[in-house]
């Protein structure tokens, strides 16, 4: 994968980390975007307004046995601009494929796509700090 968001900061919760049911035959990079595919069940991340989960804790190898991965769900991370589109500070983000996000529109906020709060202003393909689970 590429564009994976970086830690800034995780917060007095330690980032709030939960645990989700994975495939043991998924790869998955640690700062990863992760969108529900199930029932409390992860993947990465793949396409625009798939539902946040959290932010992938740790490296998860394909075939390796594991069936969990914990994620972040708090903290303040950098994380990439999709391409075509600008973020206003403030704008609550979403996803926007694999490891990018955009701003959200009405659809996001009823579906639960919503990965946080925009703290820096963005042009396209560009990598700004978000506070992940903040909703407005």
């Amino acid at each position: 994968m590429a564009n994976e968001a970086v830690i800034i900061e995780l917060g007095p919760n330690g980032g709030k980390p939960q645990r989700f049911t994975v495939a043991n035959g998924t790869a998955i990079t640690k700062g990863c975007l992760l969108q529900l595919s199930g029932d409390y069940t992860a993947s990465a991340s793949s396409g625009s307004g798939d539902v946040f989960a959290g932010i992938a804790a740790a490296d998860k190898e394909a075939s390796d046995g594991a069936t969990e991965i914990a994620a972040y769900t708090e903290g303040i991370f950098d994380i990439t601009n999709s391409a075509g589109a600008e973020i206003t500070l403030g704008n609550i983000v979403t996803i926007s494929g694999a490891n990018f996000i955009r701003s959200a529109v009405a659809g996001d906020l009823l579906t639960g796509a919503v990965v946080g709060k925009a703290l820096e202003a963005a042009s396209t393909s560009e990598v700004i700090r978000v506070d992940i689970g903040a909703k407005g």
